[in-house]
C-alpha cells in the first residue's frame, strides 16, 4: 500500500498563525532533533546544527566554510555565478534559524547563527568584485547586529546579571555606531528603529533590575571627566570581575 505523499494531516493539526512566529522543536525519525517553522502553506524544517538544510558542501558544513577553504587554496579566489546564488541560499537559511531560536529563547544559538552570517557578510565584501550585489547583503548588516545584540543581551540576563546584559546591548550599540559611520549615516543613528529597540530594551533592563551605570560606563565617564584615579580603582574592579 503506497504511503500518502500529502501533508494534508500534517498542515491540518498545526494551523498557521499570521499573528505569530510558529516554531517547534521535535525529535527527526532517528531521534536528533529538529527545528520546525510553519509558514503559510506550508512547513519547514531545519537541522539545529552545521547548515540548517543538513548538506555538506562538498564536506564541509556551510557554504561559508567551504569558501574559506577554496580561499585558502586559492587566495585570489573570486566569486562565481554559482557561489553568489549558494551564498543567498545560505544567508536565507541562516536567517530562518536564527529567528527560531529567538522565538524559542535559545540565545546562544542565536548568537552563533547571527555570527555565521555576519562572517559570510564579511567574505562577500572581500570576495566579490561587484559591489552592487555586496551591497544587497551589506544593508542587512545592522538588522542582523540587532538580533545578534538582543540575543546575547537576554542570555547574559538567563545566564548572568542584568548589568552584563546591559553591556551587552552596549557592545552592539557600537557595533552598530561603526557601521553608520563607515556609511556616512552617523547623523541617522539616534532615530533608527533599531538602535531606538536596543535603547528602550538597556533602559526597561535598568528600571525592572534597578541597576544605575554598569561598571564598564563608569570608568568611561571618568575617563571623559579625567578622573584617573578612579579610572584607574574603576579598571581594576573591572578586571578583578571578568577573571572570576
Amino acid at each position: 500500500m503506497k504511503r500518502p505523499r500529502h501533508l494534508d494531516d500534517l498542515l491540518k493539526r498545526w494551523a498557521f498563525d499570521p499573528a505569530t512566529l510558529n516554531v517547534r522543536m521535535i525529535k527527526g525519525k532517528d531521534d536528533r532533533d529538529v527545528l520546525q517553522m510553519r509558514v503559510d502553506m506550508g512547513i519547514l524544517q531545519l537541522e539545529t546544527t552545521g547548515r540548517p538544510d543538513g548538506e555538506l558542501i562538498n564536506g564541509s558544513d556551510s557554504y561559508l566554510e567551504h569558501l574559506n577553504l577554496c580561499r585558502l587554496n586559492e587566495p585570489e579566489y573570486e566569486l562565481t555565478e554559482r557561489d553568489c546564488n549558494e551564498i543567498d541560499r545560505e544567508f536565507m537559511q541562516f536567517y530562518h534559524r536564527r529567528i527560531c531560536w529567538l522565538r524559542l529563547q535559545f540565545y546562544h544559538r542565536a548568537v552563533m547563527d547571527a555570527d555565521h552570517t555576519l562572517r559570510l557578510m564579511d567574505l562577500c565584501e572581500d570576495l566579490s568584485d561587484d559591489p552592487e550585489w555586496s551591497s544587497t547583503h551589506e544593508q542587512y548588516r545592522p538588522f542582523v547586529l540587532f538580533h545578534r545584540t538582543q540575543a546575547e543581551a537576554l542570555g547574559e540576563l538567563e545566564e548572568n546579571t542584568p548589568e552584563e546584559a546591559i553591556q551587552a546591548i552596549n557592545r552592539g550599540l557600537e557595533t552598530l555606531r561603526a557601521f553608520f559611520v563607515k556609511h556616512d549615516a552617523e547623523e541617522h543613528f539616534d532615530e533608527d528603529e533599531l538602535i531606538v529597540r536596543l535603547v528602550e530594551l538597556r533602559e526597561s533592563l535598568r528600571t525592572e533590575y534597578s541597576v544605575g551605570q554598569t561598571l564598564r560606563e563608569r570608568l568611561e565617564h571618568a575617563v571623559e571627566q579625567e578622573h584617573y584615579e578612579l579610572a584607574a580603582k574603576l579598571r581594576d574592579e573591572l578586571t578583578r570581575r571578568e577573571t572570576h
